[in-house]
């Protein structure tokens, strides 16, 4: 089912729902279901239907709710980007995209606009950062986001009408795009649109407002209870941890201060939320990302591709309805993911015979920097096209409040004469400030194993 007509059909069983909530305003559902039609209607205007691109570069506003779900409305593939990325990097997505449209606002606009029940192209194509040293566009079906909101909703938050959901996280991203807005909006919830998270603005929503979930990422919450005399809210029920692992001592010093459960996860851009902890569910593991949410399977393979028994650790690969299509066209790094319909993470984990998954390293480079993926290839080749730099490697490093930074050991050209500092600002000049590396080390070799493979374990225990 195409998700705009959930939306819809609240809309016309109780139109006075408020749907939004922002700082100055709200929408029903019915308002935001007619500016969705407007939307709707507009993009028909300009000749776009199923099979085009519709680029959205708008923040936490109700402009992009009622793009996503105008464009839902039309058939069109929608697009959400980041407002944060740098020119070169949205310049680079767009060149992968070729979207017939890019908006950075929308009109309010209204108009009645049906669903077509059976869309032929894809809902949405959410960009990752590249593993490859390119951004990727992960295509997600309606099929796909149907089942994912239907798990956010259900098992995973137990969310109902009466509840008020946060949305600080960006929503452009899957995690908040996912269990911050369509999963709230599946079952006629409210949202609250937050534009920029700062923990003292969040802590005096959530005192002074009627808040009931609060998605969020690690970081948000160690900087919440950073604060001194931050309690959490009278009205909240359930935090909700993902895009990065949220470590357990932060999950309990949450819930001896607030009275909350934060409920973790685990999932990324082409695959939802396929193993979680659930709402119900009062099991809670130090050293468990959750396990499989109904209609999922995890297991683990060898190098060989055969399926270990419980307690072997091996490739973490995963089958749910949830799954991406594929890479917007790139036919071969979807077949290094994908393969009867099982979807290859990249990283290493256990499944004990009671089916909990608890992670024990990468297979595929990846960073985890406060919520956010950060493959190095891509800040590796940003690096490499500074004319001072001859050789780039990037790791992940520890660190206490963002779990993971980014960290540069660079080899520079003979005779070059750029700075760590120099090649700090020139990276976040490009990057995205999620992206660029905090710390640059330059090195007179990177230090290879006997085949010439960088030794990146060697580098992250030096970081």
């Amino acid at each position: 089912m195409n998700f705009a007509a959930h939306v819809e059909a609240t809309a016309h069983a109780q139109p006075e729902r408020t749907a939004l909530v922002w700082d100055g305003g709200t929408l029903t559902y019915g308002e935001l279901d007619a500016r969705a039609g407007g939307f709707a209607r507009s993009l028909a205007g300009r000749g776009l239907h199923a099979g085009h691109r519709v680029a959205l570069v708008i923040p936490n506003r109700w402009q992009l709710v009622v793009a996503v779900l105008g464009g839902l409305k039309a058939g069109v593939t929608v697009a959400p980007l980041d407002p944060l990325l740098k020119p070169e990097e949205r310049a680079e997505i767009l060149a992968d995209l070729k979207p017939a449209l890019l908006l950075e606002d929308v009109q309010a606009e209204r108009a009645e606009w049906t669903t077509r029940d059976a869309p032929v192209a894809p809902a949405l194509v959410l960009y990752t950062s590249g593993s490859t040293g390119r951004p990727k566009g992960a295509l997600l079906s309606h099929a796909a986001v149907d089942f994912a909101q239907r798990s956010w909703a259900g098992p995973v938050m137990a969310l109902t009408p009466d509840d008020v959901v946060l949305a600080a996280l960006p929503l452009s991203h899957s995690f908040g795009l996912n269990g911050a807005l369509l999963a709230p909006l599946l079952v006629g919830s409210a949202v609250r649109l937050v534009e920029r998270f700062t923990p003292e603005g969040v802590a005096d929503l959530l005192s002074r407002e009627t808040i009931t979930v609060f998605p969020g990422v690690a970081t948000m919450f160690r900087r919440l209870l950073d604060l001194p005399a931050f309690a959490g809210g009278p009205r909240l029920r359930l935090a909700v941890s993902g895009a990065a692992p949220c470590p357990w001592e932060t999950a309990q010093a949450w819930r001896a201060r607030t009275g909350v459960r934060i409920v973790r996860g685990y999932g990324m851009t082409e695959l939802f939320r396929p193993l979680s902890y659930l709402a119900a569910d009062p099991s809670d593991f130090p050293d468990a990302v959750g396990r499989a949410v109904p209609g999922v399977e995890a297991r683990v393979v060898d190098d060989d591709g055969r399926t270990l028994g419980a307690g072997d650790a091996g490739e973490l690969l995963i089958r749910t309805p949830a799954v991406m299509d594929a890479y917007l066209g790139a036919p071969e790094d979807t077949r290094a993911v994908l393969a009867d319909g099982w979807f290859r993470t990249g990283d290493l984990a256990t499944i004990d015979r009671d089916g909990w998954v608890r992670i024990t390293g990468r297979k595929r480079e990846r960073i985890l920097r406060a919520g956010h993926s950060v493959f190095p290839p891509e800040v590796e080749a940003m690096l490499l096209t500074h004319p001072d730099v001859a050789e780039a490697a990037v790791v992940g490093v520890a660190h206490a409040e963002l779990g993971e930074e980014v960290a540069a050991f660079v080899v520079l050209r003979s005779a070059a004469r750029a700075t760590a500092d120099e090649l700090i600002c020139y990276c976040r000049e490009r990057l995205a400030g999620y992206k660029y590396p905090r710390r640059v080390r330059l090195v007179g070799a990177l230090p290879r194993s006997a085949t010439g493979k960088v030794l990146k374990a060697k580098l992250a225990a030096e970081g």
